[in-house]
């Protein structure tokens, strides 16, 4: 059975997930790529406050496609993790606690989700259009002029994702037993 995750997460929660257990996200996510992350640490650097409040919040690494008509939203895959890599540690320290994504991440990234204590998802790659049959409703909250690449909120159900990486330095992508608990 698959826990199910309602962010914003706590640090009770962070503690009990391990690599490998499957989890179905309910409420809200954020989402954000490149151009959103490059923006957000800019902001961070020159001392101003964030447009968003990432503390507890799990950002899903997607540009949402449009939506097609009667839908909510169109196409949204999971893009891939590393591209983020050079932002994520300045994101964690503003209390960032999860993302989904796909493939790897740096050993640098590792060892911050440890000393952050947050955790990386991965969802399925290539399945977009049926991803979206989880998102309930999407709101525009910052950066609209990066198009899919804007961060927008969207309000999931049973949304299925993977523990990747935990807060004890297991990664699903390097170990060989997953969801081992000792």
């Amino acid at each position: 059975m698959s826990r199910v995750l309602c962010p914003p997460l706590t640090e009770e929660v962070i503690a009990e997930l391990r690599v490998g257990e499957q989890v179905l996200f309910s409420g809200r996510l954020l989402t954000a790529r490149d151009a959103a992350h490059r923006l957000l640490v800019a902001t961070l650097e020159a001392g101003e406050e964030l447009p968003v409040d990432l503390r507890g919040q799990v950002i899903y690494y997607t540009g949402p496609t449009p939506a097609p008509p009667g839908k909510v939203i169109g196409a949204v895959g999971p893009t891939t993790s590393s591209r983020m890599d050079p932002y994520t540690i300045p994101l964690l320290a503003a209390g960032l606690k999860g993302m989904i994504g796909k493939g790897h991440r740096s050993p640098e990234v590792r060892e911050a989700l440890q000393r952050f204590r947050a955790v990386y998802f991965v969802t399925y790659g290539g399945a977009g259009a049926l991803l979206s049959r989880c998102v309930r409703k999407v709101e525009l909250l910052a950066y609209p002029e990066l198009g899919p690449e804007a961060i927008y909120a969207l309000w999931v159900e049973d949304f299925p994702a993977w523990v990747a990486n935990d807060i004890y330095g297991a990664d699903l992508y390097t170990d060989s037993c997953h969801n081992c608990r000792g």
